[in-house]
């Protein structure tokens, strides 16, 4: 892959006239600000983002305010938003900020590769877009585009393909206007050149872009090599309620919904009132069958079969510190998984908890 001629310049042309610049994490971009906004459009999109940004801006304003909250509060707010390793080694990566950086961040992207969750191209789109560094980045944007304008026959991510096109990436980074670059980079991947339907004709890299000489842009990049089909899993959850309240379980700090409150859980092939009987410590009045759905990860399925248990409640379950009865508005504003939030907000006799 060769690298071409007045890349950079076409490109901030561009994005003077058409990048997105009124993005609330385009305003004031302090190293936080930036962070924050990086970490959230991992995997989710823009529109999804902007509301959980303001809100989380709103509550953690700075560094500091996000350290010392409660990881409950910090995961509260990053609900719905899925992949809640991010939350959690956000809060890990404010507390060192705070205890080894007196609050700043650090000067160099080795130093700030050190923190909790943030990689080579987010450490540079934070020190880039918040200090004008000239340091590259290559998010799921930039690889489309730099995949696409030189027709890369390979898998970006493959080991060689992804070295590659770090150089590219380098080599193409301007010495100034490197924040503005970068976020026009990522507005072209995100605007123009997005994986189907791209606006070729409005591109500005359209006249010696390899991939739409070949007349099909969108054969580039090029596909990772299939895997089999996701695995379905099957849980069953428990929504206990004694007089008017939900009991919800605290899950383990690492794994899917890491430090999240959720329904207890048991197998596909468990007796829900022997389950909730023996392990919960409760006794069972009624059982109600709600209706089944399927929530689906990155790397499986998973059918969830809600049943609803009125239960008389013991004292015991209490003592086990990862158990705890909440009351429909206390249990909707702790950090839940999104299904169990669904389930939640939408089950009848959970609206009735109030």
């Amino acid at each position: 892959m060769i690298p071409k001629q007045n890349f950079a310049p076409r490109v901030l042309e561009w994005f003077d006239q058409h990048g997105r610049k009124h993005l609330p994490w385009q305003q004031n971009k302090t190293p936080y600000r930036v962070w924050i906004s990086e970490i959230m459009l991992q995997q989710t999109q823009v529109t999804t983002v902007i509301p959980y940004y303001e809100r989380f801006m709103e509550s953690f304003p700075d560094v500091y305010a996000l350290a010392k909250a409660p990881q409950d509060e910090v995961l509260s707010h990053w609900s719905g938003l899925g992949y809640y390793a991010r939350a959690r080694n956000m809060h890990k990566a404010a507390q060192k900020l705070v205890d080894d950086w007196q609050g700043e961040f650090p000067m160099t992207q080795e130093g700030v590769c050190e923190l909790p969750g943030i990689g080579r191209s987010t450490a540079a789109a934070i020190l880039s877009i918040s200090r004008n560094e000239s340091l590259a980045i290559l998010d799921g944007n930039v690889k489309r585009v730099l995949a696409r304008y030189h027709a890369v026959p390979t898998w970006p991510g493959e080991r060689k393909t992804e070295a590659a096109m770090w150089e590219l990436a380098e080599h193409y980074m301007p010495d100034d206007r490197c924040g503005e670059y970068t976020q026009a980079m990522m507005d072209l991947g995100a605007t123009l050149c997005t994986r189907s339907k791209p606006r070729c004709g409005e591109c500005p890299l359209q006249e010696d872009c390899d991939g739409l000489a070949t007349g099909v842009p969108t054969d580039f990049p090029k596909s990772k090599p299939k895997k089999a089909a996701k695995p379905v899993k099957t849980t069953q959850m428990l929504v206990l309620l004694a007089d008017d309240q939900v009991l919800l379980e605290k899950r383990p700090a690492t794994g899917i919904w890491g430090g999240l409150w959720s329904l207890p859980e048991v197998a596909q092939d468990e007796d829900i009132i022997q389950a909730a009987e023996q392990r919960l410590k409760v006794s069972v009045k009624d059982v109600i069958s709600l209706s089944s759905f399927r929530h689906t990860f990155s790397h499986y399925h998973l059918d969830i079969v809600p049943s609803e248990l009125w239960v008389t409640a013991s004292t015991t379950i209490q003592e086990q510190s990862k158990y705890q009865w909440f009351s429909r508005d206390q249990a909707l504003a702790l950090g839940l998984p999104a299904p169990v939030r669904t389930i939640l907000e939408t089950h009848q006799s959970m609206r009735q908890l109030i």
